[in-house]
């Protein structure tokens, strides 16, 4: 018996991806076999509600296809697989290991069976213009400029130090459990980010991300210890109504990064150490922040943010601390985004209720074209956190998340260790799982504080880095480059990755290669509604082809580090539309792909 099927082809599904909730999908099977057949369905069921699985019966049409129709009425998402039964046996098919569309194959015991994915949303999200072209710029802010004219640093905390040349190497110093005793400064400030935006601009930057602002003891502040107060090392509250009004006036926007699973264990609501005036959990059951809080045996042992106890966790089901982040007038959300922080970046996205996200959502939607974020690591679309299945994506939630699924696909490809049809692969299935707005509109990204530094990925190799940068730029979705990365700045894991901007030395050639790019990008805004289509070159090339309304942009990469001649045969179109497919093979076939290369070709129709 031979079954066939391809969740990424019009002639077997469509519509293509995820759906909204009642649209009618069409679904075909192509079965070949001399048995005598008994029955074709597709068995599909709703996420968690695998007691309910329904077998629709597929209709036989014609040279084997086989059709059924299914309008899924709830949001979230489905699984299906096919079942064959003839006289003598049954067979299954479904998707490959781990759970990638296209093409799957069949299986002899239900048991085996992987099955696809679909998504299903509740509501389409819209989200505003300058986010959706815009090219963004993410400042771990204590590394990036000191814009005090003499370059004192603000208000020094206890307990830290502060390095003795901007070019020294980060470190941590910590004790015999490898916890830090004492955090490390640099001195870059709010007042530094102001007098580099002509910089920015220059650069290609329309919007800035930052990392937390918010008081705290570290230098990276994700353990917040005031949601309401400037660390007064970045400076004074009317730095910031200053450096926002300044954004704004250069035509640009600014993302916060919200931390809201966890906060200091010196904070305000926690307040270990008693350093604030208030009565923090740690200090009385009487305090009102006890509740915020789940104690095991108070007051030392506590929840906290993968048990690292410096990060206790907040009970984000308490009504109370609720109301302080989003659910009252004067939330944390409302007074920041009132003072014109124009979107939200949310830590640990996966680890906060849907229905936390939702009340964010909700506050922000009170204002005009904000956007919402989350940090997810993997395919957002189908995220399981603590047991439970996220739905942050399926409307009135998340506007997008940080595509760090796109920057394992880069790295992998052009470090040879992912070949080009995976790539192309495991792309489209991030395309079908995730809703389009989602697909066309994530938060991408090569680096970010988390990370690695990209050249350093990419073993230094400035051919990789070169197109590395042309694909964050050129791929669907809002291009966020890590602050320094233009600038050719190395590092391992954190604190490598955190060194000061190199200002002194940064690589000028680097710069003007990614300012050419944001360019391009910004001259091209057709492009983020633009259909899409990725493709791939035998065992040595990716690209991708967009289109809208006569437009077309062709984008090939030689991935390895020989030239190669195009043939014909060397060509994988499949998802491709044929007329625009038979375009790309005659503008290319025969001519010579240089090793570590990009070639982009304009109205090539």
């Amino acid at each position: 018996m031979q079954l066939t099927y391809d969740s990424f082809l019009p002639q077997f599904k469509t519509p293509f991806g995820a759906v909204l909730q009642n649209t009618t999908l069409h679904f075909t099977l192509n079965v070949q076999t001399p048995g005598l057949l008994k029955t074709v369905a597709l068995c599909i069921a709703h996420d968690g509600q695998w007691d309910a699985e329904q077998a629709l019966p597929m209709t036989a049409t014609s040279d084997g296809d086989y059709t059924v129709t299914f309008a899924p009425a709830q949001a979230g998402l489905y699984f299906y697989y096919f079942r064959v039964q003839t006289t003598h046996d049954t067979t299954f098919y479904g998707c490959v290991d781990g759970g990638y569309g296209g093409e799957g194959e069949q299986y002899a015991r239900r048991e085996q069976v992987q099955m696809y994915q679909l998504t299903v949303m509740q509501a389409k999200e819209t989200l505003p213009q300058w986010y959706r072209e815009g090219v963004a710029y993410q400042i771990f802010v204590d590394r990036f400029y000191n814009g005090n004219p003499d370059g004192h640093v603000n208000a020094p905390k206890p307990n830290s130090f502060i390095y003795g040349r901007m070019t020294d190497t980060p470190m941590y110093i910590r004790n015999q459990h490898q916890e830090i005793l004492r955090w490390d400064f640099f001195g870059g400030n709010l007042r530094g980010i102001e007098a580099k935006l002509p910089y920015l601009k220059k650069l290609g930057v329309t919007v800035l991300y930052l990392t937390p602002i918010f008081q705290a003891t570290s230098n990276h502040r994700y353990d917040t210890g005031d949601f309401l107060k400037i660390d007064p090392v970045l400076g004074e509250l009317s730095d910031f109504d200053h450096l926002v009004t300044a954004i704004h006036d250069a035509g640009m926007h600014l993302i916060l990064d919200g931390v809201f699973n966890h906060v200091g264990v010196d904070s305000r609501y926690f307040n270990r150490s008693g350093h604030y005036d208030t009565v923090g959990a740690a200090q009385a059951r009487t305090s009102p922040y006890y509740p915020w809080f789940t104690f095991i045996n108070y007051p030392t042992e506590y929840d906290s943010w993968w048990g690292i106890t410096d990060l206790p966790t907040v009970d984000k089901e308490n009504q109370a601390y609720r109301d302080f982040i989003f659910g009252q007038p004067s939330s944390v959300i409302n007074y920041w985004t009132e003072r014109g922080v124009d979107g939200w970046r949310l830590d640990v996205a996966d680890e906060l209720p849907d229905d936390f996200i939702m009340g964010i959502r909700h506050a922000l939607d009170q204002f005009d074209d904000k956007v919402l974020i989350g940090e997810v690591w993997e395919d957002a679309s189908h995220k399981l956190a603590y047991g439970q299945r996220r739905h942050y994506l399926e409307g009135g939630g998340l506007q997008a998340v940080m595509n760090y699924p796109l920057r394992r696909l880069i790295i992998h490809v052009l470090t040879g260790t992912l070949a080009p049809v995976d790539w192309w692969r495991e792309l489209m299935t991030l395309k079908e799982n995730y809703p389009q707005t989602t697909f066309r509109y994530n938060f991408n990204n090569i680096g970010s504080h988390d990370t690695p530094r990209i050249l350093t990925m990419l073993q230094e190799d400035m051919s990789r880095l070169q197109l590395a940068v042309s694909m964050l730029l050129t791929l669907p979705g809002v291009p966020c480059l890590y602050y320094g990365d233009e600038a050719k700045m190395t590092g391992g894991k954190d604190p490598d990755n955190r060194a000061f901007y190199p200002w002194a030395s940064a690589d000028q050639a680097q710069i003007h290669y990614v300012q050419k790019w944001t360019h391009w990008r910004q001259n091209h805004p057709w492009l983020n509604t633009a259909a899409m289509a990725p493709f791939y070159l035998a065992d040595y090339g990716i690209g991708y082809v967009y289109w809208q309304d006569g437009q077309t942009v062709l984008v090939v990469i030689n991935v390895t580090n020989m030239n190669h001649v195009i043939a014909a045969a060397d060509w994988h179109l499949a998802v491709v539309p044929p007329e625009l497919a038979s375009a790309v093979q005659q503008r290319l076939n025969g001519q010579t792909l240089s090793g570590t290369q990009i070639q982009l070709i304009e109205n090539f129709t």
